[in-house]
């Protein structure tokens, strides 16, 4: 059962997933999503194939999902969504101002394209949402590295979720070798990746979602920021359908060992690569 009085309130610096007491399922004040978020997380084992230098999740270890129990991830939300929408979790757990119903999001705590019961989970969450009367207020999100959106059970699951009017928040952090190893702590081949992105939007809805810090005092280069503004100029020219940029910068402090390494850019920063980018053609949010 949830316990939401006992707790103090959510904020965009506080991604508290333990606020709801449950195990597959949580709500956090979300900066993108410019309200509540649920989030659904399919890694309580805390488990991604990446390491992403800025990442809050704590004890993050290196693996995929384990098997998940879809019953009880099914009437958690169930509960959740109750609480939130009839009961008191807006008013002990949210600011006034924040106190709107956004997303439901397949988040959490690693990568949910590692789990093979993704498409399924994607169908019961679908399915709860539609049985309550929210199929066209709450829509569903994918949050994703983008790294294993190649394997054929990643793309089905983003195939049912298209079919449940969601989308893809991919994310791009940098487009060369050196910048996206340099974030994620893992090779990555930009051309393959960017190859992922184009089959990602070609299946569902896709935003791109790329994260901007400066690291030991300094922003990314010049050349790194050139690369990127260029992936994405080459996007756009070859009719890649995209649904736009989501650009943020550090709200929370990383729980990996280079946190003290990491520091915000500027937002007038942001906002000077966000003009680039909507030069392109491609509509941007921020959010500092």
């Amino acid at each position: 059962m949830s316990k939401t009085g006992e707790r103090a309130p959510l904020s965009t610096t506080d991604h508290d997933r333990g606020a709801t007491g449950m195990k597959y399922v949580y709500a956090v004040v979300s900066r993108r999503a410019g309200g509540v978020s649920v989030g659904v997380n399919l890694n309580p084992n805390n488990a991604c194939n990446w390491r992403c230098v800025y990442c809050q999740v704590p004890g993050l270890v290196r693996g995929a999902a384990p098997r998940i129990d879809l019953d009880l991830l099914e009437s958690e939300l169930r509960e959740l969504l109750g609480d939130i929408r009839s009961g008191s979790f807006m008013q002990a757990r949210v600011p006034v101002e924040a106190r709107r119903l956004r997303d439901l999001a397949f988040s959490g705590n690693g990568e949910p394209t590692s789990s093979p019961q993704l498409a399924e989970a994607i169908d019961r969450v679908a399915a709860v949402r539609d049985e309550l009367g929210l199929r066209e207020e709450l829509p569903l999100v994918l949050i994703t590295n983008g790294s294993l959106l190649g394997r054929p059970d990643a793309q089905r699951a983003i195939t049912r979720l298209a079919a449940h009017g969601g989308e893809v928040w991919f994310k791009l952090d940098r487009a060369t070798a050196e910048g996206l190893a340099s974030v994620s702590s893992t090779p990555v081949d930009p051309v393959r990746h960017l190859a992922r992105l184009r089959d990602a939007a070609a299946i569902c809805p896709t935003r791109i979602q790329t994260c901007m810090f400066e690291r030991n005092g300094e922003a990314p280069d010049a050349d790194e920021i050139d690369a990127w503004v260029d992936a994405l100029r080459t996007l756009v020219a070859d009719g890649v359908s995209l649904r736009g940029v989501l650009l943020y910068g550090l709200a929370r402090p990383s729980l990996q060992p280079e946190a003290g390494e990491l520091d915000s850019v500027s937002p007038d920063w942001l906002e000077r690569l966000a003009a680039r980018v909507e030069s392109l053609g491609l509509s941007v949010q921020i959010s500092t």
